[in-house]
């Protein structure tokens, strides 16, 4: 589980474009069929199959990636469950800098489905270059880019594996939740937890600070969505209970609209949820589609489609574009052999970064040219 420091600048698509044609640590470049499968307004699904240069780089890690997020416009922070946490140029395919100082995986644990199997929590410290790791050994750690490859500072105050982690829009304050069923509110400068919240079956599986409020949302195992008012750590709001454990949240950037994810198989569950995040708090939209559990979504750039979309990935090994206002899907890529699909970050305007069980983190972009389509380039 990671929480990033950094923003994410719009890059120009020339400026993109011209960075992949001069990737470097390339393994080999091949060409590579694949199937897409979308459905339109009219509800008749499409497939179609293409052909498109495609790139293997040097792995960013050597077992299954747990974790992946964008860091700024050309790096990407990414944990798993070789204990390590790497940065990596994911236009140049080369490493930046590994961190190691957690003595178990990189990871946030589903324990309802494969106990294999890892989900992701991802945030921002704004105009910054520092991150949080969470692991398995219960502990959370500050690292910096441009600093040693040891942690800055840790946390430990949880009984059990921490399964969320968020950071305050001042970056004064962290958030952590756990399976212990309890949330711990830190001082980053300090390393001191100034607060701490129990509810009982509360197993926490993420965590999502709100931008410009004091409020954290939060999923959890026993199949809600909690609102948190962080002055005080007090439940604020309690969504309507859903019929799945729900595994993943992620907030607008305007802060009005959130979507939850929830676990599944055989197409029972494997949603996700729009809600309202404003005074009715209510249910918008619901987008049905996956056979597996759904483990994360992104809100993707309002500059991609003339309507606003997002996307989602699952253990079926598919992602999945998203009208966000009426739930159709636009577009469908499957991933095959990734294995199951455990992170979704939007890496710049046109990019999304993808990590998988079996190989690595795919690059997906964004084609326009025949609507809205997704295409992979390039894993590491």
């Amino acid at each position: 589980m990671l929480l990033l420091g950094g923003c994410l600048k719009r890059a120009p698509p020339q400026k993109i474009l011209c960075g992949f044609c001069a990737m470097m640590g390339k393994l080999q470049s091949k060409l590579r069929h694949s199937t897409h499968k979308y459905s339109r307004p009219d509800a008749i699904r499409e497939e179609r199959i293409q052909t498109a240069a495609f790139h293997e780089y040097s792995p960013a890690h050597m077992d299954t990636v747990s974790v992946v997020a964008a860091l700024n416009s050309d790096l990407c922070v990414s944990g798993g469950k070789d204990k390590t946490v790497v940065a990596y140029n994911w236009k140049t395919g080369n490493v930046v800098k590994r961190f190691k100082g957690h003595e178990r995986e990189i990871t946030k644990s589903d324990q309802t489905s494969t106990p294999e199997l890892f989900f992701e929590q991802i945030a921002c410290i704004h105009t910054s270059n520092q991150f949080f790791s969470a692991s398995r050994d219960r502990m959370v750690m500050m690292w910096d880019l441009h600093g040693s490859s040891q942690p800055r500072q840790q946390f430990s105050g949880h009984a059990m594996v921490v399964t969320g982690v968020a950071v305050s829009p001042d970056s004064s304050q962290l958030c952590t939740g756990s399976r212990d069923n309890t949330l711990l509110l830190w001082d980053v400068g300090t390393g001191q937890c100034v607060e701490r919240a129990s509810v009982s079956r509360n197993l926490v599986t993420h965590l999502c600070w709100v931008p410009r409020e004091p409020y954290v949302l939060q999923t959890s195992e026993d199949k809600t969505i909690r609102l948190w008012d962080s002055r005080g750590l007090q439940v604020a709001h309690i969504f309507p209970t859903k019929q799945h454990i729900q595994t993943y949240c992620v907030v607008s950037e305007d802060g009005h609209k959130c979507i939850s994810c929830s676990n599944g198989f055989g197409g029972e569950g494997c949603e996700a949820t729009l809600w309202d995040l404003r005074q009715t708090r209510n249910r918008i939209c619901e987008y049905k589609g996956h056979f597996q559990t759904v483990a994360s979504c992104v809100f993707l750039p309002r500059t991609l489609a003339l309507m606003p979309v997002i996307a989602t990935s699952s253990h079926d090994c598919k992602v999945k574009i998203w009208n966000q206002d009426t739930g159709a899907c636009l577009f469908t890529l499957s991933l095959d052999g990734s294995g199951p699909l455990t992170s979704l970050a939007v890496g710049d305007a046109i990019s999304l970064l993808c990590a998988s069980f079996s190989r690595g983190i795919h690059l997906l972009r964004v084609d326009r040219s025949q609507g809205l389509e997704l295409r992979e380039v390039a894993t590491f």
